[in-house]
């Protein structure tokens, strides 16, 4: 039998001898005898990319919020405590915070109230009014730019100053304005040609507007002095900013109601609140209000030399006109009785 061929090799440090029957072994990627891969194979093996979100650098998990070890939404909602219990809304009554911020508020509105006091004039009527008559005005004239538009829009148009009920209007107004005080006030007249409609208003600011259709009711220039004088007197008390100083603290008076509430009944108390704040406040002030312009659209009336009774057959003939009458009690503007 022959022996295997054995090549003698110098001895070197680290290096064993090879015989023919020992080859060179196949190292595989995956061999258990090779457990890390060299670098060079390990530079050549790409990587595996995981998928990434758009603009992050983080990679894309997997929604798992069913995932029992996660917080559960019905379980937090059933295991929730109530907002607001009979205990601690006690506490909150009995709190000395409440008693000092009610205190303070109360006090601030107390010294905010007595420091806006007014005196109407004619009248001598004390009112609380804690807008400015530039405000108002304001808020006058942008009512009026709207008038102008919804007439536009809606088709209608405006008198000419060539109109005999232009004229008459003017007319009037010449000489209610001179006894009215308020000569400075840039006044601008126009009629609505509207003969379906007996109506007239004037606005903060000297706007005056005057449907056609009073005119047949007025029959004469004392019957348009009286609605005109009537109108002109609201701009005269400022009744106006009056109105909108009872809404500002009607709405304070509710919202604060709303809060010591804790939130319970917001529609409720909003509902129950505007009817019961409506009936206290706007109407008897509103009943109070025409009272006084009445009173001064009289006096100025006589002053301007214009009959004051026609006053009376004028207003006879506007409650004919009106199909349905609200009841006194329920109504702005009182009966007009006139000895």
């Amino acid at each position: 039998m022959m022996r295997p061929l054995r090549l003698a090799l110098p001895a070197r440090a680290g290096v064993r001898a090879i015989t023919s029957q020992a080859p060179y072994p196949r190292v595989s990627a995956f061999s258990s005898t090779t457990p890390f891969p060299s670098p060079t194979f390990r530079r050549s093996v790409p990587s595996v990319i995981r998928p990434q979100r758009p603009f992050s650098g983080t990679a894309r998990r997997r929604n798992d919020w069913r995932d029992p070890r996660r917080h559960d939404p019905e379980e937090q909602l059933r295991r929730a405590k109530p907002l607001f219990t009979s205990q601690g809304f006690s506490r909150f009554i009995r709190s000395p915070s409440l008693h000092a911020v009610i205190l303070v508020s109360v006090g601030a509105a107390v010294i905010f109230y007595f420091s806006n006091i007014q005196t109407v004039p004619v009248s001598g009527r004390k009112r609380f009014n804690c807008y400015s008559e530039a405000k108002v005005k304001a808020t006058g004239e942008a009512q009026a730019r709207r008038i102008e538009w919804e007439v536009w829009r809606a088709g209608g148009r405006f008198l000419d100053d060539w109109d005999w009920r232009m004229r008459l209007v003017k007319r009037v107004m010449e000489r209610l304005i001179p006894v009215s005080g308020m000569e400075d006030a840039k006044w601008e007249i126009k009629v609505i040609d509207d003969p379906h409609t007996a109506n007239a208003f004037v606005l903060p600011g000297g706007k005056v507007f005057v449907h056609s259709g009073l005119i047949p009711v007025a029959r004469n220039e004392h019957g348009l002095a009286a609605v005109l004088g009537h109108e002109i007197a609201h701009n005269l008390a400022e009744h106006v900013g009056e109105r909108m100083s009872s809404q500002l603290g009607a709405n304070i008076l509710l919202y604060s109601l709303i809060t010591l509430t804790g939130g319970i009944g917001i529609l409720v108390t909003s509902w129950m609140g505007n009817a019961i704040l409506d009936l206290v406040f706007s109407r008897p002030m509103g009943r109070r209000q025409e009272a006084e312009a009445d009173y001064i659209g009289l006096m100025m009336m006589a002053e301007a030399c214009y009959d004051p009774r026609e006053a009376l057959g004028f207003w006879q003939r506007m409650k004919k006109m009106s199909e349905q009458e609200p009841p006194e009690w329920m109504s702005t503007h009182p009966s007009v009785c006139i000895s």
